[in-house]
């Protein structure tokens, strides 16, 4: 980790569990802020939640996303463990007094009650529905019609994505809303109420791709499994059973299409029997399976060394599929190819596939921390937010407190 990243000395609690709340502070924490994340005695709802460690037993997705944090346990279903998450929570300090949470109908965590503490503090809460119904990205992704759009073409059953996407864009709303509260309290010094609903960033997601305009006026989009929509691009197996995905959103990557699989004079002559202009993405897209069937062949017969050397050569826009045991097994042969990446030495675990943040500044990646031990940072924290002597943490880890 770099010493310089641009949030130190910011310090946010984070009251949070599952996916976007999380990541927030994930993403938050990379940028240098002091991170705290409190949970209840013994782990919150998803401590213990897959995938598993098969050498542990311990969770990766908990030690994944809690990177970088500080982490405290409270007995919050005690008055005084309560009392002890809000005064963190409104800790004095310029860059103090920010926190994310879900900690939906909990009252005693509400807006209000922080604001009696600190007049500035900045919460910032994700929500499932902004009418405060529940939402998991499950349920959210079938409501928004994208499950309907998923899959391929044989069938009508909606398909689930497997990555919690609406998730992981709600947690990206955070960061920016803990960022935009940030700079408004710099600037005026009035705190903030953010709430931001998952659902809410399904909705707004698909609505500013023009899906549900398109959707309005031409009806419901027919499935194209891995098809492109409205241009060119589709998936070939090669001669060793490799599968790469190739793609045309312009007409000079559409010509290194040709000059790759030595088509060009195939489809020119194509181009002038069907009346059409593949130089276009409606052409492209109109005769996508006319293009598919000529493309084949030369995929099939060729090896894939052989296929992705053509594709580079030619300027060819494309990528291989890969099983995330091969992305897994590539990093271990070659750990510089893909420089996000990081091995990291996880306590209770061993040595992890870790991740710097996406965001490089000044051409460096953040670096990856290993999550600490569940509760491992309690007394350290209390003591250095909030002044707490060693007697009164004896007092309080006697009283079940902490």
């Amino acid at each position: 980790m770099t010493d310089d990243r641009p949030l130190e000395g910011v310090r946010i609690v984070e009251f949070a569990s599952f996916v976007a709340g999380p990541s927030a502070g994930l993403a938050l924490a990379q940028l240098g802020a002091e991170v705290i994340r409190v949970d209840p005695l013994g782990g919150n709802a998803d401590y213990r939640r897959w995938p598993l460690s098969a050498r542990s037993g311990e969770s990766l997705y908990w030690n994944s996303l809690n990177r970088g944090k500080k982490s405290v346990v409270l007995n919050l279903r005690e008055q005084e463990g309560r009392d002890l998450l809000l005064s963190l929570a409104t800790a004095p300090g310029p860059d103090a007094g920010i926190v994310v949470d879900n900690a939906v109908g909990r009252s005693w965590f509400s807006y209000d009650a922080l604001r009696g503490r600190r007049t500035d503090v900045i919460s910032v809460r994700v929500q499932g529905r902004s009418d405060g119904g529940p939402a998991v990205d499950y349920t959210v992704n079938g409501g928004s019609g994208v499950a309907n759009m998923t899959g391929p073409s044989y069938t009508d059953a909606p398909v689930n994505h497997v990555l919690p996407a609406w998730d992981f864009l709600c947690g990206q709303q955070v960061v920016s809303g803990v960022l935009a509260a940030l700079r408004r309290r710099d600037r005026t010094g009035e705190g903030a109420l953010v709430e931001v609903a998952l659902s809410d960033v399904a909705m707004a997601a698909v609505a500013d791709l023009g899906w549900y305009s398109e959707a309005a006026e031409r009806g419901d989009r027919a499935r194209h499994g891995n098809h492109l929509y409205g241009s060119f691009g589709v998936d070939f197996a090669t001669a060793d059973g490799d599968r790469i995905m190739i793609v045309a959103l312009t007409p000079r990557q559409w010509q290194a299409i040709g000059a790759a699989t030595g088509t060009t004079e195939v489809f020119s002559a194509l181009e002038m029997s069907l009346g059409a202009d593949f130089g276009t993405d409606e052409g492209r897209y109109a005769h996508r399976e006319v293009i598919e069937a000529v493309l084949t062949p030369w995929f099939a017969s060729t090896g894939t060394d052989e296929v992705e050397a053509a594709l580079t050569a030619a300027g060819v826009l494309w990528g291989p599929y890969k099983t995330t045991s091969e992305v897994a097994a590539d990093f271990v042969a070659h750990p510089d190819a893909e420089p996000v990446l990081a091995a990291l030495g996880q306590p209770g675990i061993g040595e992890v596939i870790s991740a710097s943040s996406p965001l490089r500044f000044d051409e460096r990646y953040s670096g990856a921390a290993p999550a600490h031990r569940l509760g491992a940072d309690t007394e350290a924290v209390l003591s250095e937010v909030l002044g707490l002597g060693p007697a009164e943490l004896v007092r309080l880890r006697a009283g079940g407190i902490v």
